[in-house]
């Protein structure tokens, strides 16, 4: 019979920790980041006016129908429906709280959050919704999204400022509906990173020299600092309503990396030859982010940049191809860390 020596138990037993516990971080369902209290649960709409109806994009826009056309175009409004995002939900295991911004409103999810088991906001307590609307899910970031707080419709303009069929209260700072969605914050004790996932906030506050956190994550500290609106909602004078006189408001356009052109505005780029080496003719690119106080490109960090050089020759026909990708590398597990990131700063 075979005698195991009490210092071989110990040995065992004080390697079956740390065994145990980097299978468990490998195993267990990620979460990459810390639901915060401005996203855990989604925006209520019990006090809605009944003048809107059922909350539809449609019916806001039989009166603001410029604004209602622009978002029609959006990704905003691609929310939900957009195959990207549907992939990528369904790859994480339909996670609750992705709904919470990607169908904001508590009427477009078929069930309500009623509390939290043991705390613990990524195992939400649900109920049915009796009032979910199908309709109103596929619209995603709909109007009321932003707009609905309270029972009132926030916009540029108070209630001694415009008359309306619906109560209105001012904005105290547009860029304060961004940060719902946009500032997901990442700072706990096993992550270690500048920039949390879907960080964007947190990259504009790294471009003014802002660092705070225990994990040496940027934190934004003032939304008014962030620009937002003043970017991805250019400026314009028109008329709220098509009876109304001009006054100043801004496009609901909110476009990004999704568009090109956008994406040249961003960015600068400089073609320029180098000295010919050994008889060779070499030429050099340089990318410079000169238009987003964020990084290039911005979001969630499996988003990245591709470059392509193509060598043609007199005809047009591609002699040769070189391709670099800018992106961010993350590692997931045991321990999220960044290991390095080749996106544009500002």
């Amino acid at each position: 019979m075979m005698r195991i020596r009490p210092r071989t138990l110990v040995i065992g037993a004080v390697l079956a920790v740390p065994v145990a516990f980097f299978a468990w971080r490998m195993l267990r369902p990620l979460q990459i980041f810390v639901i915060g209290k401005h996203f855990e649960r989604p925006v209520s709409t019990t006090a809605a006016p009944a003048v809107l109806g059922t909350l539809g994009a449609r019916r806001c826009g039989a009166c603001h129908q410029a604004d209602y056309r622009e978002w029609k175009t959006t990704m905003h409004a691609r929310a939900w429906t957009d195959p990207y995002f549907r992939a990528d939900w369904r790859h994480e295991g339909r996670e609750q709280i992705c709904r919470n911004c990607h169908t904001p409103l508590d009427r477009q999810q078929p069930r309500l959050v009623v509390g939290f088991h043991g705390g613990d906001k990524w195992d939400p307590i649900l109920k049915p919704n009796p009032h979910f609307d199908p309709a109103l899910q596929h619209q995603g970031v709909t109007c009321a999204a932003c707009h609905l707080r309270d029972g009132k419709i926030l916009g540029p303009y108070g209630p001694t400022q415009i008359r309306a069929p619906h109560p209105v209260a001012k904005f105290s700072d547009p860029n304060e509906l961004c940060v719902r969605c946009h500032v997901v914050p990442g700072n706990r004790w096993d992550t270690f990173y500048r920039i949390p996932p879907c960080g964007t906030a947190a990259e504009i506050a790294s471009a003014k020299g802002r660092r705070h956190g225990r994990s040496g994550e940027y934190v934004v500290r003032r939304v008014s600092e962030l620009g937002c609106v003043q970017c991805h909602m250019p400026a314009v004078t028109r008329p709220l309503v098509p009876w109304g006189p001009p006054r100043a408001s801004r496009r609901h356009l909110w476009r990004g990396g999704h568009d090109p052109e956008a994406v040249r505005k961003a960015l600068a780029i400089r073609v320029r030859a180098l000295a010919a080496r050994a008889g060779r003719r070499e030429y050099a690119i340089t990318l410079t982010n000169v238009g987003a106080l964020h990084y290039v490109p911005t979001g969630v960090p499996n988003r990245y940049l591709s470059v392509e050089w193509r060598l043609l020759d007199a005809s047009g026909a591609v002699l040769r191809t070189r391709s670099e990708t800018l992106e961010r590398t993350v590692l997931w597990r045991p321990f999220i860390i960044d290991l390095w990131d080749t996106r544009l700063a500002y």
